[in-house]
C-alpha cells in the first residue's frame, strides 16, 4: 500500500459514505424533477432497470479497480494497465467531480439560505406565489448566493482535509441515519394528506404512452447519478477497503438503498404535490417552490420543512465529500499535510469555477450555451455525457484489462458468488451496459 495508511473502520462505515456520496443531490434534489418531468411512473420503472442491468454491474467493477489496487482514482489505472492510455479514465473522473461540485455547491448555497429563512421565520405564511417570488429573490441575489457556495463549500472542505476515518466516516455516521428518521416522518405525513393516492399514482403507475427516447437518456444519466458510477469515486472509496470485503454484498446494499431513497423521495413529494394540486412538472425548482407551499398548509409546516431542509443538506453535504475525495486523493497520497493543504487548494479552485453557475440565476442569466443557462449547461454535461462516457469507459476496461479469472477471484475474496452469477455480472458488464450506453448516446445526437 506504499504510504497509503487510510482505511474505512468498518464495513457498515464503507457502506453508509458509499451510499452517502451516491443519494446525495442524485435521490433527493434531482430524482423527483427529472421523474416529475420525464413521466413519473415510466420513469420510475426504466431508472429502475437502469440501476440494476447497468449500474450495479459498473459499480462492482469500480469496486475491483479500486479494491484490488489500493491505489487512487489515477494510480489505480496506471497499475492495472501500465504504459498505456487507460489512467484517461480516472482523470476524466476527476475533472467530471470537480465540475459537478462546482454547480452541486450552488443548491448546497441554496439550502442554507433557506435553512437560515426558515428559522428567522422568513419562509412562513406566504401564498404560492410568495415562495414563487422569494426564490427569485433568494437565487438572483448575487452576494447572498455567492456567500452560501461559499460557506456550503468550507464545511466540504474542513471534513474531507480531517481525513477517511476522522472526517469523512464520522460525518456519516451521524448523517446517514439522521437523514431516514426525518424522511419516514415527512412521508407519514404527506401520506395522510387528501389526493394523496393520485401523486402516488403518478409515481408508481407506468404510463407508457409518455416514454420518449428523452425518458430513457435522463434515467440512464439519473442511475449514474444516483450511484456515483463512472466518475472513479467509487474506485477511490473502495481503495480503502479491506482485501477480504465483501464487495457483491457491498454494493448491492448501497444500490438498495440508493433505490430506496429515490422510492422514498418519491413518496414523500408527488402526493404532498398532487394533493395541494401543484405541478409535478416544476424542474429543478421543485424542492424551493412547491414544498414550501405544501408544508405550510400544515400544521407545524415550518417544522416539517426545515427538518426536511436539514435532510436535504445532509444528503448534500455526504456527496459533496465524496467528490472532493477523489480530486484530493491522487495528490495527497496518505499524507496528511499534503491532504489538508490540497483539500483547501483544490476546494478554493472548486468555489471560484462555480461562480458562474451560481450568478446564471441572477447577474449572467442573459449567457446562454446549447440554450441551456450555466448552471443547466454545466448539470447536462457531467450528467448526460461526461458520467455515461465515463462508465463505457469503465464497462470496456474491466474486462478488457482483467482476465476472467482474476474478476472470479477478486469477487470471491471475502464472499461467496457462485460461478452462475459472476458469469451473470460479467456478460451484463461486458455486453450489455456498454451496448445500451452506445444506444442512447446515439439516439440522443440523432444518429438512430
Amino acid at each position: 500500500m506504499g504510504n497509503k495508511v487510510e482505511q474505512w473502520s468498518s464495513k457498515l462505515a464503507f457502506i453508509l459514505a458509499a451510499a452517502g456520496s451516491a443519494i446525495g443531490l442524485g435521490a433527493i434534489w434531482k430524482f423527483p424533477y427529472v421523474a416529475g418531468t420525464s413521466g413519473g411512473g415510466v420513469f420510475f420503472l426504466i431508472f429502475i432497470l437502469f440501476t440494476v442491468l447497468v449500474g450495479l454491474p459498473l459499480l462492482l467493477g469500480e469496486f475491483i479497480i479500486g479494491r484490488s489496487t489500493q491505489k487512487d482514482a489515477i494510480q489505480s489505472y496506471k497499475q492495472i494497465a501500465p504504459n498505456s492510455s487507460w489512467h484517461i479514465i480516472g482523470r476524466l473522473g476527476i475533472v467530471t467531480c470537480f465540475i459537478l461540485l462546482s454547480f452541486y455547491s450552488v443548491i448546497g448555497g441554496w439550502i442554507l439560505i433557506y435553512i437560515f429563512k426558515g428559522i428567522t421565520g422568513g419562509l412562513s405564511g406566504l401564498t404560492e406565489q410568495g415562495y414563487s417570488d422569494l426564490f427569485v429573490q433568494s437565487i438572483s441575489n448575487p452576494g447572498l448566493t455567492v456567500f452560501a457556495q461559499f460557506l456550503f463549500l468550507l464545511f466540504t472542505i474542513v471534513v474531507v482535509s480531517k481525513g477517511v476515518s476522522n472526517g469523512i466516516e464520522k460525518a456519516n455516521r451521524f448523517m446517514m441515519p439522521a437523514l431516514f428518521i426525518i424522511f419516514i416522518v415527512l412521508i407519514i405525513r404527506s401520506l395522510s394528506l387528501d389526493g394523496a393516492m393520485e401523486g402516488i399514482s403518478f409515481f408508481l403507475k407506468p404510463d407508457f404512452a409518455k416514454l420518449t427516447s428523452e425518458t430513457i437518456l435522463y434515467a440512464m444519466g439519473q442511475s449514474f447519478f444516483a450511484l456515483s458510477v463512472g466518475v472513479s469515486v467509487m474506485v477511490t472509496y473502495s481503495s480503502y477497503l479491506p482485501k477480504n470485503e465483501n464487495l457483491p454484498q457491498s454494493a448491492i446494499s448501497i444500490v438498495s438503498l440508493s433505490l430506496m431513497v429515490a422510492f422514498l423521495a418519491g413518496l414523500a413529494i408527488f402526493p404532498a404535490v398532487f394533493s395541494f394540486g401543484l405541478e409535478p412538472d416544476a424542474g429543478p425548482v421543485l424542492l424551493f417552490n412547491v414544498l414550501p407551499t405544501v408544508f405550510n398548509q400544515m400544521p407545524f409546516g415550518v417544522v416539517f420543512l426545515i427538518a426536511f431542509l436539514l435532510l436535504f443538506l445532509f444528503a448534500t453535504l455526504t456527496s459533496a465529500f465524496s467528490l472532493l475525495e477523489i480530486v484530493v486523493a491522487p495528490v495527497a497520497k496518505g499524507d496528511e499535510l499534503k491532504r489538508k493543504k490540497f483539500s483547501w487548494i483544490f476546494g478554493l479552485c472548486i468555489f471560484i469555477v462555480g461562480i458562474p453557475s451560481t450568478l446564471s440565476y441572477g447577474v449572467l442569466s442573459h449567457i446562454t450555451l446549447f440554450d441551456k443557462s450555466i448552471f443547466d449547461a454545466a448539470d447536462f454535461l457531467v450528467s448526460n455525457i461526461l458520467m455515461p462516457l465515463g462508465s463505457l469507459l469503465i464497462a470496456i476496461f474491466v474486462p478488457l484489462k482483467l482476465s476472467k479469472e482474476t474478476l472470479f477471484n477478486e469477487l470471491s475474496q471475502g464472499s461467496s458468488i457462485s460461478k452462475k452469477l459472476f458469469v451473470i455480472w460479467y456478460m451484463l458488464l461486458k455486453y450489455v451496459a456498454p451496448v445500451v450506453i452506445i444506444f442512447v448516446f446515439l439516439d440522443v445526437l440523432g444518429i438512430i
